[in-house]
C-alpha cells in the first residue's frame, strides 16, 4: 500500500441514493405522521406522490418507526415506484430482510438491476443463500459476474466495500482524448472526480488525476506528464477500519483498490467510508456498554435483545455478589463504625465512573489512531496521574464532609473516606487504561473488555480497599 498523496479533497460527489442523512426533529415527525395518515385513509396515489418527492434515505428513516403491518402496506406502494432500488439500499438490514422475504426472485432481479454493483452485492450477501442463488440464476451474465466478483471478498474488507465502476485512463492518452472519454463514460461510473491513470495490458495503477487538473491543461499534453504518481491505494483484503482511517487522514473522496499485480479493480468512495465509521463507532460503544455488537439491536425482538445483553450483565451480577461478600466479611468493623456504610456507594461510584471515562478515551484513541501502541507505559502513567489528581481533589472534599457530618465518629473517618476515594479513582483510571491497551497488543478487540468488566472489577477492589484502610487506620 502506497501511503503518500497530495490530492486535495474537493466537493463531494456521490451516487444517488447513498447519502446517509437522518431526519431531525419536526421535519421527520411530520413526514412520518403524514405517511401514516395517508396510509390509514388508503390514499395510495398520494402516498406514491409523496414517496417520489422524498429522498430514499428519508423514507428509510420513516420505516424504522412504522409497525410491521404499516411497513408491509407502504412497501407495496414503494415497490411500484422508481425509487425502490435506492430505498432498499438505505434500509436497515433487519427491516430490509423483513420486507423482501415475500418478493419473487424475478422481481428482485429487476430491483437489483437498478442498483449500484456494490449495493447489489451487499443485498445478496444479506439474503438467505437459497433465495440469493435463485436471484443470481435469473440475472444477466455480465451483472452476475460483477456481483460474484465482489461477493468473493469479506464484506468488511476493501474488496467487499469497493465499487467496480470507476474511471481509468491509459497514461498514453492525451488530455483531449481523456476529456472525450470522460464525456462518453462518466454517467456509467461511480465517481469521475478522480481519474485513475494506468499502464500496461492489465491496467496497473501508475498515477491519479483530478477532473479539475485535467481541464487545466492543453488538449495535446499526455496524461503521464501531468498525473500525480504518488497514489494512496489499498489491497482487497485491507480491513474496512483501516480504509476509513486512510480516507479520513488524507482527506480524499475515494481510494483505489488494487490486486496483487497492482491492477486497479475498484474504488471505495467516501459515502461508504462514512457508513463504516458510523458502524465501527456503534459497535465499539455497544460492546463497551456490554450490549453485544449488533448495530441493529434496537430492531430486535424483546427476547433477542435480552439474550444479547444477558452475558455482560451476568458479569456485573457476579461482581456485585463478590462485593456483597466482601462487605459481609467486614461485618464486625461495619457494626463498630456504622457511618462507614454511608460512603460505600460514593467510593464505588467514583471509581466506576472514572474507570469508564479512561477506558472510553483509550478505546476511541486506539480506533482513531491517536494512541501510539509503542508507548503504552506513557499512556497508562498519564491516566494514572489524572486519577491521582482527581482522587486527591474529591477525596479531600469528601473527607472534610465526612469529618463535619459525623462529628460523633472517630476523627480518622474523614481520612479513611478520603484515602479510599483517592485509591479507588487512581486504581480505576489505571485499570480502565491498562486493560484495553493490553488487549489491543494481544490483537483482541479492546472494546469488549470495558464497560461492565472495568466497573465491576473496580467495585470489588474499591470496597475491599475501603474496609482494609478503615481497619488499619481506625483500629477496628
Amino acid at each position: 500500500m502506497v501511503m503518500i498523496a497530495t490530492i486535495p479533497a474537493g466537493k463531494k460527489e456521490m451516487k444517488k441514493g447513498t447519502v446517509k442523512r437522518e431526519l431531525i426533529g419536526n421535519e421527520g415527525m411530520v413526514l412520518l405522521d403524514t405517511i401514516r395518515r395517508l396510509n390509514r385513509r388508503n390514499a395510495t396515489d398520494r402516498v406514491m406522490k409523496l414517496i417520489n418527492k422524498t429522498h430514499p434515505a428519508d423514507i428509510a428513516w420513516v420505516f424504522r418507526h412504522l409497525s410491521p403491518v404499516e411497513r408491509s402496506t407502504i412497501f407495496n406502494i414503494v415497490a411500484q415506484s422508481s425509487e425502490v432500488a435506492d430505498f432498499l439500499s438505505e434500509l436497515d438490514l433487519a427491516i430490509m430482510l423483513e420486507l423482501v422475504e415475500d418478493l419473487t426472485p424475478k422481481f428482485m432481479v429487476a430491483i437489483i438491476k437498478e442498483m449500484a454493483t456494490d449495493d447489489a452485492a451487499d443485498l445478496l450477501e444479506a439474503l438467505p443463500d437459497e433465495f440469493a442463488n435463485e436471484i443470481r440464476q435469473l440475472m444477466g451474465k455480465e451483472d452476475r459476474e460483477e456481483v460474484d466478483e465482489l461477493m468473493q471478498y469479506h464484506p468488511e474488507s476493501a474488496g467487499g466495500l469497493m465499487s467496480p465502476d470507476f474511471m481509468a485512463l491509459d497514461e498514453e492518452f492525451s488530455v483531449g482524448d481523456a476529456i472525450k472519454k470522460v464525456q462518453e463514460r462518466s454517467e456509467e461510473k461511480e465517481m469521475s472526480f478522480y481519474l485513475y491513470i494506468t499502464h500496461g495490458d492489465e491496467g496497473q495503477l501508475s498515477g491519479v488525476l483530478s477532473l479539475r487538473e485535467l481541464l487545466m491543461h492543453p488538449p495535446y499534453r499526455q496524461l503521464s506528464n501531468i498525473m500525480n504518481p504518488k497514489v494512496i491505494a489499498v489491497g482487497t483484503d485491507t480491513d474496512q477500519e483501516e480504509v476509513a482511517h486512510i480516507v479520513s487522514q488524507y482527506n480524499i473522496l475515494a481510494v483505489p483498490v488494487v490486486d496483487p499485480s497492482y491492477s486497479v479493480i475498484g474504488i471505495v468512495t467516501v459515502d461508504d467510508i462514512i457508513d463504516v465509521i458510523r458502524e465501527e463507532a456503534t459497535e465499539d460503544f455497544l460492546q463497551m456498554a456490554g450490549a453485544g455488537k449488533d448495530r441493529e439491536i434496537l430492531l430486535k425482538s424483546t427476547v433477542d435483545n435480552a439474550i444479547t445483553r444477558a452475558p455482560w450483565l451476568f458479569a456485573s451480577w457476579v461482581g456485585g455478589v463478590l462485593a456483597a461478600l466482601i462487605i459481609t466479611f467486614f461485618e464486625d468493623e461495619l457494626r463498630q463504625v456504622i457511618a462507614l456504610a454511608a460512603f460505600i456507594p460514593i467510593v464505588m461510584g467514583m471509581g466506576g465512573n472514572i474507570g469508564t471515562q479512561s477506558s472510553t478515551i483509550v478505546v476511541r484513541g486506539i480506533a482513531t489512531g491517536r494512541i501510539n501502541m509503542n508507548e503504552l507505559a506513557k499512556v497508562i502513567f498519564k491516566e494514572m496521574r489524572v486519577g491521582v489528581m482527581l482522587g486527591t481533589f474529591y477525596g479531600l472534599i469528601l473527607g472534610i464532609a465526612a469529618y463535619f457530618t459525623y462529628g460523633d465518629q472517630p476523627i480518622q473517618l474523614g481520612l479513611v473516606v478520603g484515602l479510599s476515594v483517592l485509591f479507588a479513582m487512581a486504581l480505576a483510571a489505571t485499570v480502565g487504561t491498562f486493560v484495553p491497551l493490553i488487549l489491543k497488543r494481544l490483537d483482541i478487540d479492546a472494546a469488549v473488555a470495558t464497560g461492565p468488566f472495568v466497573t465491576t472489577s473496580i467495585d470489588i477492589f474499591g470496597v475491599f480497599a475501603y474496609f482494609l484502610i478503615a481497619k488499619l487506620l481506625m483500629n477496628i
